[in-house]
């Protein structure tokens, strides 16, 4: 039980990841915000073991996102805290194509959770939902590399930590209403 708790807590801090550094920017040093940072992912990966087996991409990362932490205070800029919305979209997008190659597709993977006996058109289905997502990663990555140099922190921060997210729960509504459509009409 405590583990779970500690768990969600880590998570819960990971998606408040852009608060944090625009936060902690504003009230202590880059480096410090950088170990708390660390310390969170580091964290993330010895609880998560399960989740990291799902998301086969949240190790790697995790990893890379450590590095770009580890480099900041020495930097002494804060462009190594700015690049983990990079580095997740861009893992992210490596991995669903990746997935669109090798199979079977991550969206595939997921449904068949729900329905491991997926037919031939659901394999379709889940097939282009993962290349749109796929293009999603790779759009939210270049929009979130663009803020990370070109852009101040407040606005970096607000597209980070709310705007890529409301686009995340869009495109998955969407998804989803397409799906029931797909659904009702016989054929997915």
């Amino acid at each position: 039980m405590l583990k779970a708790i500690a768990t969600t807590l880590v998570l819960v801090c990971l998606s408040l990841y852009p608060f944090i550094v625009y936060f902690g920017l504003q009230h202590v040093s880059i480096k410090q915000v950088s170990l708390i940072l660390i310390a969170l992912l580091a964290i993330r990966l010895m609880l998560s073991q399960k989740l990291t087996s799902t998301m086969p991409w949240l190790k790697p990362a995790s990893f890379l996102a450590i590095v770009a932490l580890a480099t900041t205070p020495f930097f002494n800029s804060e462009l190594g805290l700015r690049l983990y919305p990079v580095i997740i979209n861009t893992v992210m997008a490596i991995t669903f194509i990746y997935s669109l190659r090798q199979g079977p597709t991550v969206i595939e993977s997921f449904a068949r959770l729900k329905e491991p006996d997926l037919d031939s058109k659901g394999v379709r289905y889940t097939r282009q939902v993962t290349k749109i997502w796929s293009v999603f990663f790779l759009l939210n990555g270049t929009v979130a590399l663009y803020t990370s140099l070109f852009a101040s922190l407040s606005v970096w921060t607000l597209y980070n930590g709310l705007v890529a997210y409301l686009l995340i729960a869009i495109l998955m509504l969407v998804e989803w209403l397409v799906r029931q459509k797909v659904k009702n009409n016989g054929g997915e």
